[in-house]
């Protein structure tokens, strides 16, 4: 029977294909190439089978197909806390998310070309942004720098783990970079930062159309105040830290008609729950 997605299997909590086998699936209709699991893609996006197929591979499948199967995206992924807080007062943000979760995250990297990260969040975390977790292959990691401000021993700049886009502002003076690192400079607009149009402009004529907005906040919200965003993928941990740096920060608003109220899916990641926002058409 079609499930609420559309999608067709017949449905066993003890066998059939796994989790492993699903994402294996997955990872071949992103580089299209061919697989032996019995996974069947419809023209209309959606999947079939006439295996069994787990509950957990279902909402696997149900979640991550949409991206798999597109050519060109942007998704923006904000892991925060119920009152909707992605860090302490100080910073600390480890972990707020459960492991489920950080798979999740690994996953969107290894479906995507590029991840992209503000320079604050990669001073303040130093992350690889690589798909250690899950298999597949590492994104091109990209830095939004318009200052030139992050540090030089970085992860991103030092490791050559995956290639490293280092977007900076015109007439910043930096010290060479390493093999691995490609400079890109981009014009910055009255506020003093990049156009997010023209850094998904630039990663795509760089051969990167699929684009994970990984944070911080600030520049996930710039993002998707920019009409540049097709999904957001927003995991919620059932704790409350009361205080902190907030997610999600956008232009007040005067009347709850402004509000944004994208399609939202649920899944579940552990303890944590996944809304799944369709924010644009252009990733159904």
């Amino acid at each position: 029977m079609p499930d609420s997605n559309g999608n067709t299997s017949v449905i066993d909590k003890e066998s059939g294909i796994t989790q492993a086998d699903a994402w294996q699936w997955l990872l071949a209709i992103r580089h299209q190439r061919s697989c032996a699991v019995a996974i069947e893609l419809l023209p209309n996006g959606k999947w079939q089978t006439a295996e069994t197929v787990t509950a957990e591979t279902r909402e696997l499948l149900a979640c991550l197909t949409p991206l798999a199967s597109q050519p060109q995206w942007v998704v923006a992924q904000l892991g925060q806390s119920l009152d909707g807080r992605i860090a302490t007062e100080c910073g600390h943000s480890h972990y707020i998310n459960g492991h489920e979760s950080l798979v999740h995250l690994h996953r969107l990297r290894a479906l995507a070309d590029a991840v992209v990260v503000g320079a604050g969040t990669a001073s303040a975390d130093n992350p690889q942004l690589t798909v250690r977790h899950v298999s597949g292959t590492n994104p091109a990691r990209v830095v939004l720098d318009p200052r030139g401000r992050i540090p030089n021993e970085l992860a991103l700049l030092c490791s050559d783990t995956a290639p490293t886009l280092h977007i900076v502002g015109p007439n910043v003076a930096l010290a060479a970079a390493h093999a691995h690192v490609q400079r890109c400079v981009l014009p910055l607009n009255a506020n003093g930062q990049f156009s997010p149009a023209d850094v998904i402009s630039l990663l795509a004529k760089k051969g990167l159309p699929r684009v994970l907005v990984e944070g911080g906040g600030i520049t996930v919200s710039q993002f998707i105040e920019a009409n540049t965003v097709d999904r957001l993928h927003l995991l919620v941990a059932p704790l409350l830290i009361g205080s902190g740096r907030p997610g999600l920060q956008m232009p007040p608003i005067t009347t709850l008609e402004s509000a944004l109220r994208p399609p939202t899916r649920n899944f579940r990641c552990g303890d944590d729950t996944l809304f799944d926002m369709l924010l644009r058409n252009a990733a159904t």
